[in-house]
């Protein structure tokens, strides 16, 4: 089952914008919002489009799209709208979009993975040499997967909230960075006690100790399948001294990491 992505691309606009297809969409089309405000036709109706919502269009879909002036938190009038959209088609894509309902709008949280496969197909189509439509091919299909998974997420199965994934979500992007808890819950918006407590009572564990598991488990594969040293690790995996990690790493695995990697 071949796909084919007939265009792929990042758009900007501060000045007012207007398109459409009222006949219907060529290709199936992806449009994800990541800046400002836009408004799309979605069931008939022009709605409001902000950062997070992904929109989906099958071939045949009326599509109208309008970027206009609107006021913004701070009560000014601006133009501003930012996304990334994508038409492509094919059977992987048939087979994939008829494997559950598809709405044509969907709130996600737009983690780094999606948009970092989104802006690869963006560089393999503009590039001066024959495109590969092979990687095409595998990046397009794992950009759809990518998509589910964060629907997926952003549903809150199993009573998970939304702004729990989120909060999820982020420290898994920054675990190799040092980050306090008061940077998670700026990132959702909530207040630093209410941030925790609801980590806690979705995952079951703290921010922090989330934060650690991923640590030790980035640092024990660049042990493993690096040459960097153990002060080398401990630096760029979010421990902040070598001390630090030694004492995790060894309640952990009761051995010290330079053990531990001898053992390996």
């Amino acid at each position: 089952m071949h796909t084919e992505i007939t265009m792929c691309s990042y758009s900007y606009h501060n000045e007012p914008f207007y398109t459409g297809y009222s006949e219907g969409v060529p290709t199936y089309l992806f449009r994800l919002q990541t800046e400002g405000m836009s408004r799309a036709l979605i069931g008939g109706v022009m709605t409001e489009v902000r950062s997070g919502d992904l929109l989906l269009y099958k071939p045949g879909d009326a599509y109208q799209l309008a970027i206009e002036p609107h006021t913004n938190e701070l009560g000014q009038t601006q133009v501003s709208s930012a996304d990334y959209f994508l038409f492509c088609r094919g059977g992987f894509v048939d087979s994939w979009w008829k494997r559950s309902a598809r709405p044509q709008k969907v709130r996600i949280d737009p983690d780094e993975k999606l948009i970092s496969l989104w802006r690869y197909i963006i560089l393999e189509k503009r590039r001066f040499e024959e495109e590969n439509k092979e990687l095409s091919d595998y990046l397009l299909r794992s950009l759809l997967l990518s998509i589910d998974r964060a629907i997926e997420q952003s549903a809150a199965p199993h009573g998970r909230s939304f702004m729990a994934t989120r909060m999820k979500n982020f420290v898994e992007e920054h675990a190799s960075s040092p980050f306090k808890l008061e940077d998670v819950a700026r990132h959702v918006g909530l207040s630093v006690s209410r941030a925790g407590h609801l980590f806690k009572e979705c995952f079951g564990k703290s921010v922090m100790q989330y934060a650690q598991e991923l640590r030790l488990a980035i640092a024990v594969e660049r042990m493993k399948y690096s040459q960097m040293t153990l002060e080398q690790i401990a630096e760029t995996t979010g421990f902040g001294s070598y001390s630090y990690f030694h004492r995790v790493f060894r309640d952990k695995y009761g051995v010290t990491p330079s053990v531990y990697r001898e053992r390996q």
